[in-house]
């Protein structure tokens, strides 16, 4: 099954980007030894005011070799010393084709407004080079949330090891779009670490429209194949890890414990997406899941928060506060933390049962790192 590999790792550089200030640190390799994993303490140290570092992701089969993720953090004051036993962590993640912050909720707001360390993630195939123009099929999910969820390993960790204690049950997510679609994996991948995530218009589906490139799929072209001779070729066991609303996948969830309360923020009119979405709560309330949708319909129209009932929904960082507020900022009477140790933590497997085999997160390091465990019976 393509795809599914682990990878090598490379010491993390904190670097100068658009008008972050420059902490240097030195970019070597580490190693290049199969299942070689790093700690913690090999990673970059945490800027000592907002800015950005470059963080060892798992390996792309599709480009093997060393790879990295740029992550930019905002603390709540903009320094690391304004972080407090009060600051939440929160991952706000840009849409398909974006970079940085692009297409969700501003880092800064969220950062000063919910008290928390708010981190934008260029996970795999950001920008449109690699997303929309690139010769391989879009991950739609996979690795880009394992990148993201390193980012939140990372920053938790490096708190706890240089002494700044911070909420570890307020961890959240949101993303606009593909950083929808991301936000919704990365819970389904650590389904017991976040306290709540906030999906606006995030895809749910792999569908065969939007993976083969089909009418119907409003312009989504995830450039995957059929033909199992290709080198693009989608697995049905990649394609059924990526359904969010996956019934046997959320059993899973929900026997190992999660908790998370899911917000899901979609425009009715959004003709692609939205009946996945209906689909996926529908799902997730028939697995007793936290699942609370927000389907915005002419009515919910303010033309301030929401301006559309389509894809784009409105001011995404509006929207956030707006509909999980009261979730999100600390003290209040509905804030959600969530309590008992994340996934890092627990340093356990998450698995889920495909056709041909499993698809296995590791947590032995920390981190989590993906693979695909396939069955001996299985069809090649």
């Amino acid at each position: 099954v393509s795809g599914w590999r682990q990878g090598s790792s490379w010491r993390g550089r904190v670097l100068r980007r658009e008008g972050f200030p420059r902490l240097r640190f030195g970019l070597a390799i580490i190693a290049i030894l199969s299942g070689m994993r790093v700690s913690a303490q090999e990673w970059p140290a945490l800027p000592a005011k907002s800015g950005a570092v470059e963080l060892p992701a798992q390996e792309w089969p599709r480009r093997p070799g060393p790879r990295t993720v740029r992550v930019l953090v905002h603390y709540p004051a903009g320094d690391l010393a304004s972080v407090t036993p009060q600051t939440g962590v929160m991952l706000t993640l840009h849409n398909w084709g974006g970079t940085d912050c692009v297409g969700t909720a501003n880092p800064q707001e969220l950062a000063r407004k919910l008290n928390v360390v708010a981190l934008c993630v260029n996970y795999l195939q950001s920008g449109p080079k690699d997303s929309i123009e690139g010769p391989e099929p879009y991950d739609f999910g996979y690795l880009q949330a394992l990148d993201a969820l390193r980012a939140l390993y990372w920053t938790s960790t490096k708190l706890k090891e240089t002494g700044h204690p911070f909420a570890e049950g307020r961890m959240y997510s949101t993303g606009g779009s593909g950083g929808g679609n991301v936000t919704l994996m990365a819970n389904k991948l650590a389904p017991r670490t976040f306290a709540c995530i906030i999906d606006m218009c995030g895809m749910k589906k792999l569908s065969d429209e939007i993976a083969y490139n089909l009418p119907g799929n409003g312009g989504l072209n995830a450039r995957w194949s059929r033909d199992p001779a290709d080198a693009s070729y989608l697995s049905p066991d990649e394609q059924e890890l990526r359904f969010v609303g996956n019934p046997a996948h959320l059993a899973i969830m929900k026997r190992l414990g999660t908790t998370s309360r899911i917000l899901v923020v979609h425009g009715v009119d959004d003709t692609v997406t939205y009946p996945h979405a209906v689909e996926m709560v529908d799902n997730m309330r028939q697995a007793s899941l936290a699942v609370e949708p927000h389907f915005i319909t002419k009515e919910r129209v303010d033309g301030m928060t929401f301006t559309t009932t389509g894809h784009a929904l409105g001011n995404r960082t509006r929207i956030v506060l707006e509909v999980g507020g009261k979730y999100l900022e600390p003290g209040g009477p509905d804030a959600i933390v969530r309590s008992g140790p994340t996934d890092f933590e627990r340093r356990e497997d998450v698995r889920y049962p495909t056709t041909n085999g499993e698809v296995v997160i590791s947590y032995k390091a920390g981190y989590p790192v993906g693979r695909f465990e396939k069955r001996s019976d299985a069809r090649e």
